[in-house]
């Protein structure tokens, strides 16, 4: 009993003695759709650092012999019925004379097999060394890597490009140009909004007017009038850069005025006063005393703005403001699913948007569970 009791004694001792993130961090963990979410992240993130990997073929494989191909279909048995290893027949064009219309079929004469590990095209890996090994590819009957068949696991696009791979590679842009341009928009945010709570006067009144000002413009002409200073010509990289420029260019404005408010209400408390008597410098006091005092709140913030640059970085490509093809991004996968009559065709082109909506909604209930943490004695 006594021994039951020292235990109790030593947790709650350890509980309100713990530091706030170390509080945060237990209630997280608890909540159930906040560690679905972040491990649905994970593999995302994942996914794409090691999209060549994962990516059975390149942006550069394609084949008009395999346009709009729908979704390879997989077998495990024999004609007569026998288990088999996975394999997949090769694929032909077929015109339909009733429809007028070509037709990709299967070609039951010939037999490729599943195989994972297998070597296909070479990319780098981390950007540090050649490798060309898959996850998996399609081998001939006498176990040799084949180039005579494909298997789409999503089916392929127009020009006969692997929509499976496309939304690997796509994810590198996709899901880090909302983790750079938030971080610069988290940045700014705090920046200018503390410069602007914490002194006040004429600056207080000349940002507050700046956001003013890019608040009431609309995001669509905004992004139109950014994005028709970018040269047309530019690299895949640079087009990178300037879009990142372009969302944390908008996406700093809340935040900086929540900033703001917040430290015209800490900036006269005690013991930042104390701090000021004591001769600590301004920017000490800002990073030293009040920021960390509702960091809790900023990192939530920075958590729920993720997925509002996903939907701006992706809505820019599918407008033809953003990533242009043959460069990749869930957007500009989206974008070319425009056409209606398409989509109704070939609806496994839509699948991207799967992967938007999986990663936005991820994102938005780590944001809950984060904002629920942060309140540990609740």
């Amino acid at each position: 009993m006594v021994l039951s009791k020292k235990k109790s004694h030593e947790k709650d001792e350890s509980y309100y003695l713990a530091s706030q993130w170390t509080l945060m961090w237990r209630k997280l963990k608890k909540h159930k759709l906040a560690r679905v979410s972040l491990a649905i992240l994970l593999i995302l993130y994942l996914g794409a650092l090691f999209a060549d990997f994962l990516a059975p073929y390149g942006l550069e494989d394609f084949s008009s012999m395999y346009q709009n191909a729908s979704p390879s279909n997989v077998y495990w048995t024999n004609e007569d019925g026998s288990l088999s290893a996975p394999y997949v027949y090769g694929l032909q064009r077929y015109n339909n004379k009733e429809t007028w219309t070509v037709e990709i079929t299967e070609d039951t004469s010939a037999k490729y097999y599943l195989k994972f590990f297998v070597t296909g095209t070479e990319y780098k890996v981390l950007g540090l060394f050649t490798c060309n090994l898959h996850l998996y590819g399609l081998v001939d009957e006498d176990g040799e890597v084949t180039t005579d068949a494909r298997i789409y696991v999503f089916g392929a696009d127009s020009t006969g490009r692997d929509i499976f791979s496309r939304i690997w590679l796509g994810a590198r842009v996709s899901l880090t140009i909302p983790l750079v341009s938030a971080a610069l928009s988290f940045i700014l945010g705090i920046i200018l909004g503390g410069i602007s709570g914490y002194f006040g006067g004429f600056v207080d009144n000349l940002i507050q007017r700046i956001i003013e000002v890019l608040s009431a413009i609309p995001t669509i002409p905004l992004w139109l009038a950014l994005s028709a200073a970018i040269p047309a010509d530019i690299s895949v990289t640079a087009m990178y850069l300037y879009i990142t420029i372009i969302l944390s260019f908008i996406g700093w404005t809340g935040l900086a005025r929540v900033v703001r408010g917040k430290f015209i209400s800490m900036r006269n408390e005690d013991y930042v006063m104390a701090a000021r008597l004591a001769g600590v410098s301004s920017p000490k006091i800002i990073t030293k005393h009040l920021v960390p005092g509702f960091m809790s709140y900023l990192i939530v913030n920075l958590t729920l703005g993720i997925p509002g640059s996903i939907l701006g970085e992706t809505s820019m490509s599918y407008l033809g403001l953003g990533m242009k093809s043959p460069a990749t991004s869930w957007g500009v996968l989206l974008k070319e699913t425009q056409d209606l009559v398409s989509v109704a065709s070939y609806p496994w082109r839509m699948i991207p948007l799967f992967f938007v909506v999986v990663t936005v909604l991820a994102f938005n209930f780590l944001g809950d569970g984060m904002r629920d943490a942060a309140d540990p004695y609740k």
